[in-house]
């Protein structure tokens, strides 16, 4: 490994200090509740750091979460699934062989199994203690992404993750916020798992379970975004992958915003689909979904020109494994606004 690329991963890693940001500023919008202030307390279009700033770094990690809030995220994205005792950990998927060294772990060899819903055996965190899941490290799982912090990080929690995210907020001297996910809601509860309690009790211990935290919480699932609506003022986002069935003011009766696959948003001919300002009506924020510099669209030259296109059709933050990259087109953007 080269020293520039040993330094670069080594201020990624470094010590991630405990801290609580006092009073973050402003307040958030919460879909179908009145009274609550809609402006934005971060800057706008938002920032939202996928799975960290996994562009970079093994997704998932307080390593690569650390370096989302560095390269200016506004939000780090966990997606959430739970280990067999009942904690949440920070994995896109509840198999681990993509995102994990496990293969290598000879004790877990026989943890293999198959699964209903998924194809092929797998290892899986619900059959693993947090305890075993910590014995895990991190591996990048976009192939032609670097590998050289294979092996390196550990899988964090929830709790872990917030800690990092307040703790940045205190040192970089802004607000980070979290945006976690919840991830097959529907499965895990099956298996008894409850995710709104789960994830509110641990936005209760980090003093963020408020209408004016920094603070989403997303799912693909409806009945599990309704269970939070009743249970918290977080403002909650209906993540989208295709021209949803319920209407804009339908989803407005639970949620603050949709998190719509970005090419919902964009027309054969390079135009706005309409879904946005169909959400605006509504009062709902539209944050898309994902941005990748490494994997652009065939359409566009550099990144700076898909986030244009984009901010220009008014969207309200952006999921990217680049933040780096997001919020450099924002000061971009904003500049030429400016003018």
């Amino acid at each position: 490994m080269d020293s520039h690329r040993r330094h670069f991963i080594k201020v990624a890693a470094g010590s991630i200090g405990a801290g609580v940001v006092a009073g973050c500023s402003g307040s958030q919008y919460n879909g179908g509740r009145s009274g609550v202030n809609l402006a934005n307390f971060a800057s706008s279009p938002l920032v939202i750091a996928h799975r960290g700033a996994c562009g970079y770094l093994p997704e998932h990690t307080l390593p690569a979460y650390r370096l989302g809030a560095i390269l200016g995220a506004d939000y780090l994205e966990p997606d959430l699934v739970f280990t067999k005792d009942g904690q949440l950990i920070a994995r896109h998927d509840h198999y681990l062989s993509t995102t994990t060294d496990v293969a290598s772990h000879p004790e877990f060899a026989d943890r293999k199994t198959e699964k209903p819903g998924h194809e092929g055996a797998d290892w899986f965190t619900e059959d693993f203690t947090l305890a075993e899941i910590k014995t895990l490290r991190a591996v990048q799982s976009m192939p032609k992404r670097s590998m050289a912090a294979n092996g390196m990080f550990e899988i964090p929690t929830f709790g872990e993750v917030i800690a990092l995210a307040q703790a940045e907020a205190r040192g970089l001297g802004r607000n980070i916020g979290v945006y976690p996910e919840t991830k097959l809601p529907g499965y895990f509860a099956e298996l008894g798992y409850d995710y709104p309690t789960a994830v509110l009790t641990a936005l209760d211990k980090a003093g963020w379970n408020r209408p004016d935290a920094a603070v989403f919480i997303q799912s693909f699932e409806v009945p599990v975004l309704q269970e939070l609506y009743k249970r918290t003022e977080v403002p909650l986002i209906y993540l989208i992958a295709d021209i949803p069935n319920l209407t804009m003011l339908e989803i407005a009766q639970f949620a603050a915003g949709i998190g719509p696959y970005k090419k919902l948003l964009v027309s054969d001919a390079g135009r706005s689909s309409g879904l946005i300002e169909q959400a605006h009506a509504a009062a709902l924020k539209v944050h898309p979904w994902t941005f990748r510099t490494d994997q652009l669209p065939e359409q566009f030259a550099t990144a700076q020109q898909e986030f244009d296109l984009f901010f220009e059709l008014g969207v309200d933050g952006v999921f990217t494994d680049f933040p780096d990259a997001a919020h450099a087109a924002r000061l971009a953007w904003a500049a030429v606004q400016n003018q």
